[in-house]
């Protein structure tokens, strides 16, 4: 079990306290010391009268110190003797009722408890329901704010989702002592040509892992019983990652969905010879490749094999570590059981159906059946694919494939894709899909800042948009062509599109950075420039909200300081958020074909009525009047 002391003291140390920084610390409670004499002495204490649930030990509480964000467990029972060793740290505060923190620890003990008691409860993530069918992929690069928004579409259109999403160590930080003790990795943005520290959103995966479950009992989502997943993303495999997979394995441990990326072994380019692959197992994988229709000879079977073959191993290897922990650390198999998907996106070019069968056939043969696979079809973040026909055949070409395997497509790079885009991805695969968004919930939060009529958030909009300006005006002259060419393009896009007749003279537009920075400053500040959309996650983490490289991905106090700056937004800007994001999930549902068109109009009808953000956050308990599935 990790031991969460130090980054617990480190929070409160620098006074990131759970209300303004949520999801750092694995554990939920910082200070059980305070907290527990605050419940003891009967002050004033929040209590989530939403969160009620049951076990055999008797009905449980969320109880919450708002100032502070501490959360403790109420645990109300007939029992003559309480039941002070269900959970650890218990303190008993009157008759049958005992109180115990919200640490990490508990949550993985309260799993069991819940899915023993009740094997349909849908407070923690499963692989549930249609989940390994179909689903949407909600990812956050940013931050934990937009789960309101996910929890009500779910509720609202009686349909589960993959409602948390990382990729992890990129986004997620894996480890919160190699954190603390500057041993995180950095990844490389060739955007803007520096690297950028593993973890750049700020929050760990435990914690994220542990928020999503309080923020839907603090709804009351969980009393609408249905199936909702977290997808562990782009888990690497091999490489430089061999030597700390038993800590990835260890903080995924909540996640009910891992996303194997074979890229990093792939990258090695050290395949197999096709005489060191057993015999048997040639032998089965041909077998399977050929049963689904597809004929290579054996000099392109052999080198494809060879190929993958080192990668896989190493999948084998990591699925193998997952499963152990899980049986472990649950004692049910709804609590050990999890979705896989096989990411093969990430490699070079388009992916031919010979590559994806040979892979899929791979994963039967070694006893890791996959529910999704994402193979790669040029798809551009945030850009619609321009020929829909072209689409259609290639998505046919990778179904007829992933049929006979009876495995779901993963789309990646899924956002900002066109409504027939979408239709497409739906029609051709029968719904029998996944569509991965993250990148557009932080543009959403662009759009509601900028709306925003309080003053605080609007200083902080002015901050964020002159942040993303500073990254493309130095990244347009920077000595690194990719970074150069990159900035320059989100530079000239919305120029564009504003009728800016520099938009079409490189040589006076670039001709100097003030001539630049006189182009972007006569632009109106808006969250629709693409300059803004693709800087725009690296604001969260940026120590002092500097525009400098050096400052990106800090895990200083003075990072997560800027982090608390959105954390503070107002209940205005919190409503016309959820709206979006909402609405968003709502157009992917109705366009996949996930949901039927009235129940997506029903739900955009709701979302049109509320005019304050509780009132949204007080009907996710509720069920649709008329619903329609």
């Amino acid at each position: 079990m990790l031991n969460t002391n130090a980054i617990n003291s480190f929070l409160r140390q620098h006074d990131l306290r759970i209300a303004q920084n949520p999801c750092v610390s694995p554990d939920f409670c910082l200070d059980w010391a305070a907290l527990s004499a605050r419940l003891v002495a009967g002050g004033a204490i929040k209590e989530w009268p939403k969160s009620h649930f049951a076990t055999a030990a008797g009905e449980w509480t969320l109880l919450e110190d708002e100032g502070t964000g501490d959360c403790a467990w109420r645990l109300t029972t007939q029992a003559a003797n309480g039941a002070g060793g269900v959970l650890t740290g218990g303190v008993r505060v009157g008759g049958g009722t005992m109180v115990f923190p919200a640490t990490w620890e508990n949550l993985l003990r309260l799993k069991n408890l819940v899915q023993e008691h009740d094997a349909g409860a849908t407070i923690f993530p499963t692989s549930g329901a249609q989940l390994g069918r179909s689903t949407l992929g909600i990812g956050a690069r940013f931050t934990t704010l937009h789960w309101p928004a996910v929890d009500w579409a779910m509720s609202a259109l009686d349909l589960g989702v993959t409602a948390n999403q990382n990729s992890i160590p990129r986004e997620l930080v894996y480890d919160v002592n190699a954190m603390l003790e500057g041993r995180l990795d950095s990844v490389p943005f060739p955007f803007i040509g520096t690297n950028v520290p593993e973890g750049h959103q700020g929050q760990s995966v435990e914690g994220m892992s542990h928020g999503c479950v309080l923020a839907k009992l603090k709804s009351g989502f969980h009393q609408r019983r249905i199936a909702w997943s977290f997808n562990a993303d782009h888990q690497p495999i091999g490489g430089k990652f061999d030597a700390r997979e038993d800590d990835l394995v260890r903080g995924c441990l909540l996640a009910s969905y891992i996303t194997f990326d074979l890229s990093p072994e792939l990258a090695l380019n050290r395949p197999a010879v096709i005489a060191d692959v057993p015999a048997a197992i040639v032998q089965q994988t041909r077998a399977r490749v050929a049963q689904a229709g597809l004929a290579l000879d054996d000099a392109a079977f052999g080198r494809l094999l060879g190929t993958v073959w080192p990668a896989m191993l190493k999948m084998k290897q990591r699925d193998d570590k997952y499963a152990t922990a899980r049986a472990a650390a649950f004692t049910t198999d709804i609590g050990r059981t999890y979705l896989r998907e096989l990411s093969i996106d990430e490699l070079p070019g388009l992916t031919t159906p010979e590559t994806t069968a040979v892979m899929l056939a791979l994963c039967e043969v070694l006893e890791m059946p996959v529910n999704f696979v994402a193979p790669a079809f040029g798809f551009q973040k945030n850009m619609p694919y321009p020929d829909n026909a072209a689409l259609r055949t290639l998505i046919a070409r990778q179904w007829a494939v992933c049929e006979k395997f009876g495995v779901s497509i993963g789309f990646h790079s899924g956002s900002g894709k066109s409504a027939e885009n979408y239709r497409v991805m739906g029609e051709v695969t029968g719904s029998r899909l996944e569509i991965k968004t993250s990148g557009r919930y932080t543009y959403e939060m662009g759009v509601a800042i900028a709306q925003s009529r309080t003053a605080a958030d609007q200083a902080l909009w002015r901050d964020w948009y002159r942040f993303t300006l500073e990254m493309a005006l130095a990244g347009a002259f920077s000595n690194d062509a990719t970074e150069q060419k990159m900035a320059r393009t989100f530079i000239v896009d919305p120029l564009v599109k504003c009728g800016s007749p520099l938009a079409h003279d490189d040589a006076l537009l670039f001709g100097s950075p003030e001539a630049t920075r006189a182009a972007l400053e006569a632009l109106p500040a808006s969250p629709e420039h693409m300059f803004f959309f693709e800087y725009n996650f690296l604001y969260v983490l940026a120590a002092g909200g500097r525009p400098a490289k050096s400052s990106l991905g800090d895990h200083s106090p003075a990072g997560y300081q800027q982090r608390a700056r959105f954390y503070a937004i107002s209940p205005e800007t919190q409503l016309l958020y959820a709206k979006g994001v909402a609405r968003y999930i709502v157009f992917l549902a109705e366009a996949t074909g996930l949901v039927p068109e009235e129940t997506c109009a029903s739900a955009k009808a709701r979302l049109d009525g509320y005019a304050t953000f509780a009132a949204l956050v007080d009907e996710i308990s509720e069920a649709p009047v008329a619903a329609t599935r």
